[in-house]
C-alpha cells in the first residue's frame, strides 16, 4: 500500500507525495517517550489519546472520513485526557488573578482547547513543512517554559514536560527536513493532527503555559477562526477546504511556499520569544491584543490587494 496525498482535491496542480509521514513520527515519538520519560498516569493518558488520534489520522488520509466522525473522534480522545488527569484546572485573569476550576467546568476547557489547537494544526498544514514548522517552535517553547525559572522554583518538578516537549521538537525537526518545501514526504492528517494534540496536552500537562502555547501559536488560531466564521457567514462548510487560509493569501500574492514557511516561522519565533522572556498574565495580554490588532491590519490588506489583482 502507497499513501499519497490527493492534491487536485484543492485544485493544486501537481504530482501527488508520499503521504504516510505522520505515522513515521508517531513510532518515534512512542519510542522515545517510553525510553526517556518516567511513566506516569497522565503519560499514559497522552500515549492512549495520541494514538486514536493518529488511528483517527491515517484512516482519514486515506478514506476521507465523515467530518462529524472526525470531531466525534477527536473529542473521545480528549476524554481520554480528562480521564487520566490532565486538565485545565485553572487560568489567570490579568489584574484579577487566577480563576479555579473543577469538575465539568475543567473538563469542558481541557476539551475545547485540545480540539482547538488540534485541528489548528490541520488547518495550518496547508503548505508544506507549515505544521511541522510552528509544532517544532511551539514544543521548544514549552520546553523552555518548564524549565524556566521565574515559572518554577524547582525546574526538575516538570522533568516530565520537558523531556515530552523536547522529543516533539526533535521529531518535528527532523521532519521539517523532508517536509520543506519542496516536499519529499507529507505527515497528512496523521502527522498535523498528531502535533495539535500532544502539543496542546503538554501545554496544561503542569498547568500554566495554555496561555503561552495560544501566544504561539497565535497566528494559526486567528487565522482557523478567522476561515471558520468566513465560511458560516457565507454559508459554505465549515469542514470543506479551500484555499483562502493566510497561508494562500500570501501564495497568491507572489509569495513562494518557502517564503511563506520562513514567514511563518520568524513570527512563530518572535512569538516565542516573547512569551519567554515576559511570563506574567498581564504582559501576555497585552502581546496578545497587538497580535490580534496586527492581524485584523493583515486581513484588511491583504483582502485589499487580492481585489487589485483581480
Amino acid at each position: 500500500m502507497k499513501l499519497m496525498d490527493r492534491p487536485q482535491k484543492y485544485g493544486l496542480k501537481r504530482a501527488p507525495i508520499p503521504y504516510y509521514g505522520g505515522v513515521a513520527i508517531f513510532i518515534v515519538f512512542i519510542i522515545s517517550l517510553l525510553l526517556f520519560v518516567p511513566f506516569s498516569k497522565e503519560l499514559f493518558g497522552l500515549i492512549i489519546g495520541s494514538s486514536i488520534i493518529v488511528v483517527l489520522g491515517f484512516l482519514d488520509d486515506m478514506f476521507n472520513l465523515n467530518p462529524f466522525l472526525r470531531l466525534f473522534v477527536q473529542f473521545l480522545a480528549c476524554v481520554v485526557l480528562v480521564i487520566f488527569g490532565i486538565g485545565i484546572l485553572s487560568f489567570k485573569i490579568p489584574f484579577f488573578g487566577t480563576l479555579g476550576l473543577s469538575g465539568y467546568f475543567s473538563a469542558v476547557f481541557t476539551i475545547v482547547w485540545v480540539m482547538v489547537v488540534l485541528n489548528t494544526m490541520n488547518f495550518v498544514d496547508g503548505v508544506s513543512g507549515l505544521s511541522s514548522g510552528v509544532s517544532f517552535i511551539s514544543a521548544l517553547t514549552i520546553f523552555a517554559l518548564s524549565v524556566h525559572p521565574l515559572i518554577h522554583a524547582d525546574p526538575l518538578s516538570q522533568i516530565s514536560v520537558a523531556k515530552a516537549a523536547l522529543i516533539i521538537a526533535g521529531s518535528a525537526f527532523a521532519f521539517l527536513i523532508f517536509d520543506f518545501p519542496p516536499a519529499k514526504i507529507l505527515m497528512g492528517d496523521t502527522g498535523s493532527t498528531f502535533f495539535g494534540f500532544t502539543i496542546a496536552a503538554l501545554a496544561i500537562f503542569s498547568g500554566g503555559k495554555v496561555a503561552t502555547a495560544f501566544l504561539v501559536l497565535g497566528i494559526p488560531i486567528l487565522d482557523m477562526i478567522w476561515v471558520v466564521l468566513r465560511r458560516l457567514f457565507s454559508g459554505g462548510k465549515i469542514w470543506r477546504g479551500d484555499l483562502k487560509h493566510l497561508h494562500h493569501r500570501f501564495l497568491n500574492l507572489g509569495l513562494s511556499s518557502r517564503g511563506v514557511v520562513l514567514l511563518y516561522l520568524a513570527v512563530t519565533a518572535a512569538l516565542g520569544g516573547l512569551a519567554v522572556t515576559f511570563v506574567s498574565s498581564e504582559q501576555k495580554m497585552f502581546i496578545l491584543i497587538g497580535l490580534v490588532i496586527l492581524m485584523i491590519v493583515l486581513a484588511a490588506m491583504l483582502i485589499l490587494f487580492s481585489k487589485k489583482r483581480v
